[in-house]
């Protein structure tokens, strides 16, 4: 039997003889039988009729061919046998053409309806049987249930693994209908990149009230409500991993937007800065007792009353195993030093231009507001799993600031990552990782390193992008974010490339077209109509149906206010036609983000304060 689609496919019919074969058996044997009885009324009970098989209602009963025998050994002078069988041989063709005249018709007119595609949208058992209805998870959309003419909207839920990844435009309705309903209702730890600040302020008291720890860190908020992290707390100094971790955060100080080193310059000042990161840490325990910082390594290579060669010099001089006991001082001694005269070998000119290129990387650390808020940690990267109570970090960022602050935000996300999944350790709280308007961090290569694995380590991405184009211009065309997220969830898109990809992903069906032609004289006379059919491909949704999907509807002031259609694709699922959700509408989650955010971050250590960020020249003129 020859078949096409997928493995589930309706093969292509094969006629099958046996049906028509007992078909038209039964047909004939119907057709003698009715002429046989004929013929016995007509006669009555003359013995010449031989005995019949049975009597039954006042009849008898006679074998259907018995017409046959009396057409051959009866005399029939009124020729009513030869009518009859005659009758029998009508009743029989009759019928027998306008079965298989009806089954041609049928035939074609069926056609094959998925010869050139079997696309169609996904059913209500099929959305369950995908466990987007089970009621736990991520919100990813809605679906609406249709029973006669009442409507009842369904929300859809992902519990598993895997990543999501939407395309949703700006002013689209995202944040109301993806975002804040997830974090209304999501139960563990979550990392929310908060643009303006708005799901701090509609979903941070909710998920205080869940018995959670949440942490806001804006490092331009000048109020002091801010909770505050130092990326060199989170060198691991006594041990072995302290140069790896190191030149892990260099690599992330020299490439602020994601671009990789391109340069000979940046090359060379992440060579530098590895050791000037350990100098500084060894330093300030040394002298202070407590952790530098990039505010502190930023005045270090920059001090105004000493010349940046006898600030290298030092870092020759310096036993910096005597501050970091055991193996690891002494490979941090030796590695700091072989940093400081590889520099030092170099020409003048040189020499300036590789200390110029990594003051760069550190001016943003000059701003006193960025110094205050990274001067000390409330919270370590650790603790966003394996903290006592679950714990959801708001990365809030003015977008005005956005340019300025990425690299701060960057060095979060990688250092989340990095750490999640070093080890094989089972943390006992999950981690949704939020991130609305994803490529506004530019390229995160530990993003697209991670994402095959890391929902093995309990993180959960959740990526949100305005279009294709956008991811495209960032990770490339073939990249692994598309690729990693097995629920894709699309609005409206503004884009005809985002058009054409939702045209694409949503695959092609077959319509089967009928047409009827008259044929013959044109008056008068009888005409011959003839039925032809036509299989054609054609998307289940095409670009332009993409690009005029229902929006959500907005009032004057451009204020969503009731939700428009959506597209949603699980792997190897049909489709979903789905419709937005929105959280104000629904009277649990209003409820919810009318309780109050919390007027001050909370913190997770408690430690004796930090140093004032602007002692750190002071101190760092003394290294």
């Amino acid at each position: 039997m020859t078949s096409y689609g997928l493995g589930g496919s309706r093969p292509i019919p094969r006629k099958n003889p046996w049906g028509w074969l007992v078909f038209a058996i039964l047909l004939a044997l119907a057709s003698l039988g009715l002429a046989t009885q004929r013929v016995a009324a007509h006669y009555g009970e003359h013995p010449a009729l031989g005995t019949p098989l049975f009597r039954s209602g006042g009849m008898a009963w006679h074998a259907p061919w018995q017409v046959i025998v009396w057409q051959q050994t009866l005399p029939d002078a009124d020729g009513f046998i030869d009518q009859s069988i005659t009758l029998a041989q009508a009743c029989f063709l009759f019928p027998l053409l306008g079965a298989v005249a009806l089954s041609k018709r049928r035939s074609l007119s069926k056609g094959r309806p998925d010869l050139h595609g079997s696309a169609r949208w996904a059913t209500e058992d099929e959305i369950r049987g995908m466990g987007l209805m089970d009621g736990r998870g991520v919100y990813v959309g809605g679906w609406v249930q249709r029973r006669g003419r009442a409507e009842t909207q369904l929300y859809l839920r992902h519990n598993g693994p895997e990543h999501v990844l939407c395309f949703a435009p700006t002013r689209s309705g995202k944040g109301v209908g993806l975002i804040i309903p997830t974090l209304l209702s999501w139960p563990d730890s979550a990392v929310i990149f908060d643009i303006k600040g708005e799901n701090w302020a509609l979903t941070a008291g909710f998920r205080r009230e869940l018995g959670q720890n949440v942490l806001r860190f804006d490092p331009s908020d000048a109020s002091g409500a801010s909770a505050r992290f130092n990326p060199l707390e989170e060198i691991r100094l006594e041990t072995h991993q302290a140069i790896p971790d190191a030149q892990n955060l260099a690599q992330m100080l020299m490439d602020p937007q994601g671009k990789g080193l391109e340069d000979y310059w940046s090359k060379a000042a992440f060579a530098f800065l590895g050791g000037a990161i350990l100098h500084c840490l060894v330093m300030t325990r040394k002298n202070h007792g407590r952790t530098g910082t990039l505010h502190g390594l930023a005045h270090l290579l920059a001090d105004p009353e000493r010349p940046i060669r006898e600030v290298v010099e030092g870092m020759l001089a310096l036993d910096h195993a005597a501050a970091v006991h055991g193996d690891p001082g002494r490979e941090i001694d030796l590695f700091v030093k072989a940093a400081a005269r590889e520099l030092l070998n170099k020409a003048d000119k040189e020499f300036s231009g590789v200390v110029s290129t990594a003051l760069a990387t550190l001016a943003l650390y000059r701003d006193p507001v960025v110094a205050r808020n990274t001067s000390r940690c409330d919270f370590r990267i650790r603790d966003l799993m394996h903290h006592e109570r679950p714990v959801s970090l708001y990365l809030v960022i003015s977008p005005a600031d956005i340019d300025r602050l990425r690299p701060l935000v960057r060095i979060v996300v990688t250092l989340l990552l990095n750490r999640s999944t070093a080890t094989l350790e089972t943390p006992p709280h999950r981690l949704l990782l939020m991130l609305d308007e994803f490529t506004a961090l530019g390229r995160l290569d530990a993003v697209e390193r991670a994402i095959a694995f890391m929902a093995g380590y309990r993180v959960k991405g959740y990526f949100i992008v305005q279009d294709i184009t956008q991811l495209n211009a960032i990770y490339g065309k073939d990249n692994a974010i598309m690729a990693n997220c097995h629920l894709r969830a699309a609005y409206a898109p503004n884009t005809i490339e985002t058009a054409r990809l939702l045209s694409e992903m949503t695959g092609k069906t077959t319509v089967v077209e009928e047409r009827t032609s008259l044929s013959g004289a044109r008056s008068g006379g009888l005409k011959t109509a003839s039925v032809s059919v036509s299989e054609t491909a054609r998307p289940l949704l095409t670009e332009d149906e993409c690009m005029r999907l229902p929006a959500a509807r907005k009032d004057a002031a451009g204020q969503v206010v009731a939700p428009g259609d959506m597209l949603l694709f699980t792997a190897g699922r049909p489709p979903i036609y789905g419709r937005q959700i929105l959280y104000f509408l629904d009277p649990v989650f209003a409820e919810r983000a009318t309780i109050p955010a919390p007027a001050t971050s909370d913190s997770l250590i408690k430690t004796p304060p930090a140093a004032r960020h602007d002692d750190h020249a002071d101190y760092c003129s003394r290294l």
